[in-house]
């Protein structure tokens, strides 16, 4: 039987770093104002990092950005589930023996993150969603797509029956009590204040108390949002965009693209704005009748403007602009494990005790900036790193685990023997 190798890089499909790339961009500005810098609009903000814009430019990221990155980026977990499934039985070897290997190891780098960086981690979650897609991808393509779209409209259904029924809080409910005992038996947290002035001026050691009971937490609110069923959703749709290389029917039909684009922004600017408007609201976590429009116009309107930003890529990656951009982001995409990781290393810095100790301290003006200048950063660093590495770190450390093999790092020079 030949042994499964990982991907060479000649087979990359460049055109999935770039918007993979394009994707961390969103992703990191999302965290920056929930995970981060924590900020909350007050008609008092005042100090050198909040600017008189910033409710305004709070509002039109949650239009914009508020759910639609980590959609693309479930989109392209699925895809690229596509792809490793149809490789590795290519090879001979047992698709959904090789993926659980390699979610398996995702599960635990993800852990990782969640205990010792930042409570917000998301990949230990999409390797536990993966292991669920496991279990479906065998059915049709009309049962998943039908599959996708019930589950990407389920959310309204579950928040309306958490308002009719207590017992629909669990697992949510105990989940947010175990994080209050951890909290208060490990930290001496009790309340989010206090959680916050620990945050600011606490050590990095007062930091990992708190990631513990972070990790209750930050399951309690998946499960709350019922977050499984929306990037399953979306893990769906990509693995049907990628099964049978059917995304290269799809990216070279212009006008297919255009239509996706122009429905996904009919349908999704509304309903974006929308959402951002019940976002301001508030009501959401006291299981109010606001909370339940701002489920309903997320469900109808995240899913599709993030296709259509997908479909929006694709357009612009045929135009000599285009071709230039995806250039410019494949390298940063590629490395898209490690500047994720990263992005929580430098956040942690910037913002936490263990560093400047910036949270509630800065607005959306100066962090988007901030991101803006980090991810730009990431893209040279990014670019410079695989001049001479076949491999981001975290890359590297996931492909050889995954392989039970180290992977070699360094890239050979023309003529030099292996």
């Amino acid at each position: 039987m030949q042994a499964l190798a990982p991907v060479q890089v000649t087979e990359r499909i460049n055109l999935m770093d770039a918007l993979r790339g394009f994707a961390i961009l969103g992703i990191f500005i999302a965290n920056l104002g929930v995970g981060f810098a924590f900020y909350e609009y007050s008609p008092n903000n005042s100090g050198p990092y909040f600017h008189p814009w910033d409710h305004t430019f709070q509002f039109w990221e949650h239009v914009f950005i508020e759910g639609k990155f980590y959609s693309i980026f479930s989109l392209l977990f699925g895809w690229g589930m596509a792809l490793q499934l149809k490789r590795s039985e290519l090879k001979g070897l047992t698709p959904v023996s090789f993926m659980r290997r390699r979610l398996s190891f995702m599960f635990l780098l993800g852990l990782a993150h969640l205990l010792l960086l930042w409570t917000g981690d998301i990949v230990a979650f999409y390797a536990l969603v993966g292991f669920v897609f496991l279990w479906i991808r065998k059915w049709s393509d009309k049962k998943l797509l039908i599959t996708a779209i019930l589950f990407l409209l389920l959310p309204i259904l579950l928040y309306y029956l958490k308002m009719k029924f207590e017992w629909m809080m669990a697992p949510t409910g105990l989940l947010y009590e175990a994080g209050g005992k951890i909290d208060e038996t490990v930290s001496g947290i009790t309340s989010f204040e206090s959680f916050l002035e620990k945050l600011k001026h606490g050590t990095y050691l007062d930091q990992l108390k708190a990631l513990l009971s972070g990790v209750c937490y930050r399951f309690a609110d998946l499960f709350f949002q019922s977050r499984i069923f929306k990037v399953l959703g979306m893990f769906i749709l990509g693995y049907l965009l990628g099964k049978d290389e059917r995304y290269k029917q799809i990216i070279a039909n212009t006008k297919l693209l255009l239509t996706i684009a122009v429905i996904g922004l009919l349908a999704g600017l509304p309903c974006n704005y929308m959402l951002s408007r019940y976002m301001e609201s508030g009501g959401y976590y006291e299981l109010k009748t606001e909370g339940l429009y701002r489920t309903i116009v997320y469900a109808l309107g995240v899913a599709p403007l993030a296709l259509a930003y997908v479909s929006l890529f694709f357009l612009l990656a045929k135009t000599g602009i285009g071709k230039k951009l995806v250039v410019l982001l494949q390298p940063a995409g590629k490395m898209a494990f490690s500047n994720y990781i990263l992005h929580s290393v430098i956040g942690t810095v910037v913002f936490f005790g263990a560093g400047f100790g910036l949270v509630k301290e800065v607005g959306p003006v100066y962090y988007t900036c901030f991101g803006l200048l980090v991810f730009i950063g990431q893209v040279v660093l990014s670019t410079l790193w695989l001049q001479y590495f076949n491999y981001g770190p975290v890359e590297w450390l996931w492909r050889s685990a995954t392989y039970k093999k180290w992977q070699p790092m360094k890239k050979r020079k023309y003529g030099e023997e292996e």
